[in-house]
């Protein structure tokens, strides 16, 4: 197996050197200033080495990554009643469509997608003010990287207030089906703002290491969610993580991972290490061109896949 550092910068100058680098999301015009060519990637792993390449103090909005984060609150808020309000099926659609969601009354196919995510921040902010619940989100990815430095960038927030229209015709279409409780613009106003935390990939890595471990932090031994649930996150984000890109994902990588439109990706392997990159050109399903190729390139050359029995 060979040298995880020297692999990492081996990938760095691979990824450098391509020319083909995505599309960054000018939808959100926050996102639309960010440099294409920038790229960083940490891999942590679970015997407490940390191992990164590149611009690794880069802050970047994660986006839909934060999705992992607030399914894991609402899993150890409501448990199994969340999948009577949200499904666990790839959509094969865009991540913003509502064709399926009308054909299913209401109901997101999984949630990862907008809808989906959407309701499931409903489930968090249920009976509480929506700064309460921003607070609670933010604290609790603080909590799982062991950094309370991490903040949120509230330039992208109302930037994402002013245009996210297609995420409000997707709220409002699931409260005329009773499936948002709470009032939508409290509710999309505490989506937006997860959405809008700016982490590097040094503390995206660390705060997916407890799915790596079983659900359970490294730093202090806290069980975050149990194992079976870790183990289904897991699985969600391996099959619908990538949005209609999550079977391509997985036939090139196959590893649990989650994008965002901000560039970056949290991947984890399982017993093994979380890893995080950030580069913010995206392909044509709206996730990271250079990251996937880079995730495809480290997956390969150490073995990591959840379908390789020596992984």
């Amino acid at each position: 197996m060979p040298d995880l550092g020297t692999l990492l910068t081996e990938i760095s100058k691979e990824m450098s050197a391509l020319t083909e680098r995505g599309k960054v999301a000018d939808y959100i015009p926050e996102l639309s200033n960010v440099d294409p060519a920038g790229f960083a990637m940490v891999v942590a792993t679970n015997d407490g080495a940390v191992h990164s390449v590149g611009q690794i103090q880069q802050l970047f909005s994660i986006q839909s990554v934060s999705k992992v984060f607030t399914l894991t609150l609402a899993l150890g808020i409501h448990g199994n009643a969340i999948w009577k309000r949200v499904g666990r099926e790839p959509s094969g659609s865009a991540f913003n469509s509502i064709v399926l969601l009308e054909h299913e009354k209401g109901i997101p196919r999984n949630p990862f997608i907008n809808a989906g995510a959407i309701a499931i921040t409903d489930m968090v902010t249920a009976g509480h003010e929506p700064r309460e619940t921003i607070g609670e989100i933010l604290r609790f990815i603080q909590f799982l990287s062991g950094d309370e430095t991490i903040v949120i960038d509230h330039a992208v927030a109302k930037s994402e207030t002013v245009t996210g229209h297609r995420n409000y015709a997707l709220a409002h279409y699931m409260k005329s089906y009773g499936n948002l409780k709470g009032e939508v613009d409290k509710t999309l106003g505490v989506y937006f703002h997860q959405c809008a935390i700016a982490m590097n990939c040094t503390q995206l890595a660390m705060a997916g290491r407890f799915l790596a471990q079983g659900g359970q932090h490294p730093d202090t031994g806290h069980q975050v969610i149990s194992a079976e649930r870790a183990r289904r996150v897991n699985a969600i984000m391996l099959t619908c993580g990538h949005y209609d890109g999550s079977g391509d994902f997985a036939f090139r990588v196959g590893l649990p991972a989650k994008s965002g439109v901000g560039g970056g990706i949290l991947a984890i392997v399982p017993g093994v290490a979380s890893i995080a990159v950030w580069s913010p050109g995206l392909n044509e399903y709206g996730n990271s061109l250079i990251g996937t190729l880079a995730l495809e390139r480290l997956a390969d050359a150490m073995g990591w896949s959840v379908f390789n029995p020596q992984g």
